[in-house]
């Protein structure tokens, strides 16, 4: 396996240029992604979570109307075809009211998409669904029966993510892709895993992998050793050689030497860059997967197109990341700390995908 901390001089021009792109984006912030945790509630308990939901959530689903004036706010002031709308939970189908939530998002020119489980996504329910406009999906599996039964807590998870994969992928011109959470468990099992995705006809797959937050914090088994992570690097560029799905790794970290070779782009967060979110309580933030407070504002209290333009200093520039590890990182120009969702309420950074992967080597 390669050396992951040694970068070719046409890697580091190609990622020089990146940078610099980069960082008018971070300038200019153009919004292009709003996610909306829509609720808290879901059908399954996970062993992974990152946001400990369940079925009876402490926190109530936010009202559609509170939603749709952040919608109508941020209408007066960009394009909102522009904006891509991700609603996300929780398990967003715990909504009754979701077709009405696309529709109503769909009429003010928004696109939109869900990010599910499948556990409840019926023909008659994706039908709906489709009639209110929705665009795209997200659906999780993460291996064969047992496996992902094991990791959903559920017996009937993987027919019916299963099923849902299906009916998408027979669905003309729905773009959707699937996600796989990669553990000590699948870690050797991918192959099978991706001939059951072709099998049910996905054509993107994207791997991730645990961070230490939620459920997933205090399960040591759902970590991969660093041998291991490699392991998942090389498979993801071999697949995508092998040109029979896409396949990428997730937005979580720079991979130093593996760059340009696992994902479609160079790393580069995007939270609070191009992407934002409505939090369930109201809270302004940026990717949903982040979990420590780095809330900018609350809709309830604040306009939210003020906010995303004003605020988001911690997002926008990354210079105060540059303490522990980082001080002294030959990457931090490139990295910028990595993803905000790997940072706690302390900045302390969670997890080093440079570290991790060249540890041992």
């Amino acid at each position: 396996m390669k050396r992951v901390d040694k970068l070719g001089l046409r890697r580091r021009l190609a990622l020089e240029i990146w940078r610099s792109l980069e960082g008018d984006n971070a300038k200019s912030h153009p919004l292009r992604q709003l996610f909306w945790e829509c609720t808290l509630r879901c059908n399954l308990n996970c062993r992974h979570c990152g946001s400990d939901c369940k079925n009876v959530a402490t926190q109530k689903d936010m009202p559609l109307e509170d939603f749709l004036g952040v919608l109508d706010n941020i209408a007066a002031h960009t394009d909102p075809h522009k904006v891509f709308v991700i609603v996300t939970g929780g398990e967003p189908l715990m909504r009754r009211d979701l077709e009405q939530c696309g529709r109503a998002i769909y009429d003010r020119g928004f696109p939109w998409g869900m990010v599910t489980n499948g556990l409840a996504l019926t023909r008659a329910r994706f039908d709906a669904l489709l009639a209110a406009g929705l665009h795209s999906a997200t659906v999780s599996l993460d291996g064969l029966e047992e496996d992902h039964n094991y990791m959903r807590g559920n017996p009937n998870s993987f027919r019916t993510a299963s099923d849902a994969i299906a009916m998408m992928a027979a669905e003309k011109d729905f773009v959707f892709d699937v996600v796989t959470c990669v553990t000590q468990r699948n870690i050797d099992k991918l192959d099978t895993i991706k001939e059951h995705l072709l099998s049910l006809g996905c054509t993107h797959w994207r791997l991730f992998t645990v961070f230490p937050v939620g459920r997933g914090a205090t399960d040591s088994k759902l970590q991969l050793t660093s041998q291991q992570m490699r392991q998942l690097m090389e498979y993801i560029a071999a697949t995508r050689k092998e040109g029979r799905i896409s396949a990428q790794y997730g937005c979580e970290g720079f991979l130093g030497a593996y760059e340009g070779e696992v994902r479609d782009r160079f790393f580069a967060c995007q939270a609070g860059v191009t992407v934002g979110s409505v939090l369930v309580d109201g809270a302004i933030s940026a990717c949903a997967s982040i979990r420590a407070d780095y809330h900018q504002g609350n809709i309830y209290t604040d306009d939210f197109w003020q906010v995303w333009n004003t605020r988001f200093e911690q997002y926008r520039n990354r210079e105060w990341m540059k303490k522990d590890g980082c001080a002294d990182c030959k990457f931090f120009r490139y990295c910028k700390g990595g993803a905000m969702h790997l940072r706690d309420g302390e900045g302390k950074l969670l997890l080093c995908h440079i570290e991790k992967l060249a540890h041992g080597e």
